[in-house]
């Protein structure tokens, strides 16, 4: 296997979970030789929970590109003396 980050050998390895609901308990993992990222399934999960889906326009231009735009004084940048 190889790491996601910088393409190192990844290697198995056995982690002490601290933190678990049930108490300490000890989990398998990936770690990179190279960079030191681990990779397991609780990790893969939370990254997976917090991908966000992007809405897009079905055409290719924007939708406000057909509104009129009315530019006030307040649009003009002044230059300090």
């Amino acid at each position: 296997m190889t790491c996601l980050r910088c393409e190192g050998l990844m290697v198995e390895e056995h982690c002490l979970d601290m933190g678990g609901a049930y108490g300490e308990m000890w989990t398998m993992s990936w770690r990179c030789m190279n960079c030191g990222r681990v990779h397991d399934a609780v990790i893969e999960q939370h990254q997976l929970a917090q991908q966000v889906k992007v809405l897009t326009v079905s055409s290719g231009a924007p939708e406000y590109q057909d509104d009129e735009v009315y530019l006030g004084a307040e649009s003009f940048l002044r230059r300090a003396a």
